[in-house]
């Protein structure tokens, strides 16, 4: 692969990080429950007392995590860390932060219910069209997402499963921190990855017209 093709293989990354961290904005805005990792982070970012003066934020403690998870990958087995992790592991919390100053005063828990579900709806459309994008760029994977695919690696178990595992811990852990579980967590896991599947193919289409690839 080319230098050229290198470059373009992070900004498909970034713009489709971008894509999926608008829907999970939509889905923390809408507040009727979010993505099992990002219940995990709002108990944690909730919890936590912390210090007034350093204006910390749900997407600073999104990046915190990821940053532990990396920490621990890098004893484990560092051969899964490549650009677009650590790349995902900087972005993804400061473009959540983004997004929630740019539609926090349009998106939000005074909306009526009916348009809370349809946010929280179109969240789980946009979040899984980016993630596809970000599979297809194949510049790396997020951390929270390599979790499931190292421990499905070492035990030898089906991905499927250990995916339910880990996310059922996500929720589990961040739900007793005081994060926020509903209908809306429910939805994303029913709802994400059979989009994302149809998705899938126009992804791929889109970012080998991109990189120049058959």
């Amino acid at each position: 692969m080319t230098f050229t093709q290198k470059v373009k293989q992070i900004i498909l990354l970034i713009f489709g990080l971008s894509v999926a961290h608008l829907g999970v904005t939509f889905f923390i805005q809408a507040n009727l429950g979010t993505d099992p990792f990002n219940v995990l982070v709002q108990g944690i970012f909730r919890s936590i007392p912390w210090p007034d003066a350093l204006h910390w934020t749900h997407g600073r403690t999104h990046m915190m995590i990821c940053f532990l998870i990396i920490l621990v990958l890098l004893v484990i087995d560092r051969s899964y860390i490549r650009i677009g992790t650590i790349i995902c592991m900087f972005l993804g919390g400061p473009i959540i932060d983004l997004f929630t100053v740019i539609l926090g005063d349009y998106i939000n828990s005074s909306l009526p219910l009916a348009i809370r579900v349809i946010v929280l709806v179109a969240g789980c459309m946009i979040l899984a069209l980016g993630m596809t994008i970000v599979i297809k760029s194949e510049a790396g994977t997020g951390p929270n997402d390599l979790v499931a695919i190292v421990i499905s690696d070492k035990t030898h178990r089906a991905f499927g499963l250990v995916r339910i595992l880990t996310d059922c811990f996500f929720v589990a852990a961040g739900f007793l921190l005081g994060g926020t579980f509903g209908p809306g967590t429910i939805i994303c896991a029913f709802l994400v990855g059979p989009v994302a599947q149809i998705f899938m193919p126009y992804s791929e289409r889109f970012c080998k017209k991109v990189l120049g690839s058959r």
